[in-house]
């Protein structure tokens, strides 16, 4: 979300998605607000600190990540504070194993920890076991809490086509064996015994590895879907996992800042998802319910909404949840 305050990010998602509210992020913070550096708050015995351009692993603690746990507990705080009595669904993300490894950088090295197979065991293994203790922290703090845990995974494309670069921009670091991804994904996706979201906001989102990862969802963007990847997203959709359906963009469309174009109508968004549907194959309300892809679909911004302004965001997400409203009737119409 963009912003600095957190009550104030948590009262506005709570206000704008009731049925599903999420711990919100705010970067525009500065450092250890953003996605590597939050996550890394969460890590178990493996300190981190900053760099001119990313994060590393350091030595010992210091204070790069003093701040980052700092904001995370006013986070908590928040959260805590704006949703008292609250039962249901609540989404919490963090950065998932491939892409922590492909922004953190080695201690001794400006490589990526990608790079180092022994730093890549122990980053997966002190994420899981931070992401479990967080997860059972939001839950002391909204007990009627059904915990969706969100892995955001935008470098993973990249990981397995070999193309995140070394430290020098000269060369590449080798893409992991596909049963090496699969489970250092499953072993974090594991570990906090939550439902649990893949969300991968690029082009070519690995349906394949992240269903065999076991996780129960997934999470893209619907802009980056080509028509030869639609069988790879029927197939998860086959399987009965969540999609989230990244359907409105993470910021305004052309000049809707200015008062220009406009996001379309709720109705129009509606009907891109359930043509989709329609064009993978699968009807819409098998058996003359209206059901299906209402209950297996989640509409969402394409991405965060961080780069947005204050007014756009909470635009975008009641243009989701008013969307959503209207499937069952953008299926009845046909």
């Amino acid at each position: 979300m963009p912003g600095t305050d957190p009550a104030e990010a948590m009262r506005i998602v709570l206000g704008e998605l009731p049925d599903l509210p999420h711990l919100a992020e705010l970067p525009a913070r500065g450092p250890g607000a953003g996605l590597t550096g939050r996550t890394a708050a969460l890590l178990i015995d493996l300190p981190v600190e900053t760099t001119p351009t990313r994060w590393r692993f350091a030595d010992r603690p210091g204070r790069d990540l003093s701040r980052a746990r700092g904001l995370l507990s006013s986070d908590l705080d928040a959260l805590e504070e704006t949703t008292g009595g609250y039962q249901g669904p609540l989404k919490v993300q963090v950065c998932g194993p491939w892409t922590m490894a492909a922004t953190i950088e080695l201690a001794r090295s400006q490589d990526p920890a990608l790079a180092d197979p022994g730093a890549m065991a122990d980053l997966t293994a002190s994420l899981a076991e931070g992401i479990r203790a967080h997860v059972g922290e939001v839950r002391k703090r909204v007990p009627g809490a059904q915990v969706l845990l969100q892995l955001d995974e935008p470098a993973l494309p990249a990981v397995l086509a070999g193309s995140v670069p070394t430290a020098s921009g000269l060369n590449r670091v080798p893409a992991p064996e596909e049963t090496a991804a699969e489970a250092g994904l499953r072993a974090v996706a594991g570990a906090a015994r939550a439902f649990t979201v893949v969300h991968c906001c690029g082009p070519e989102v690995p349906f394949g590895m992240i269903k065999a990862a076991g996780v129960q969802a997934v999470s893209l963007d619907l802009s980056m879907l080509r028509r030869d990847q639609e069988d790879g997203l029927a197939e998860i959709v086959e399987a009965g996992l969540g999609i989230l359906a990244g359907a409105v963009p993470a910021t305004a469309p052309g000049t809707a800042e200015r008062g220009g174009a406009r996001l379309p109508e709720p109705s129009v968004t509606a009907r891109r998802v359930v043509d989709l549907w329609r064009r993978m194959g699968w009807p819409a309300a098998p058996g003359g319910g209206r059901d299906d892809v209402a209950g297996q679909v989640v509409l969402t911004p394409a991405c965060g909404l961080a780069g947005a302004s204050p007014g756009y965001a909470r635009a975008a997400l009641a243009h989701c949840r008013e969307a959503a409203r209207l499937l069952p009737e953008v299926i009845e119409e046909g």
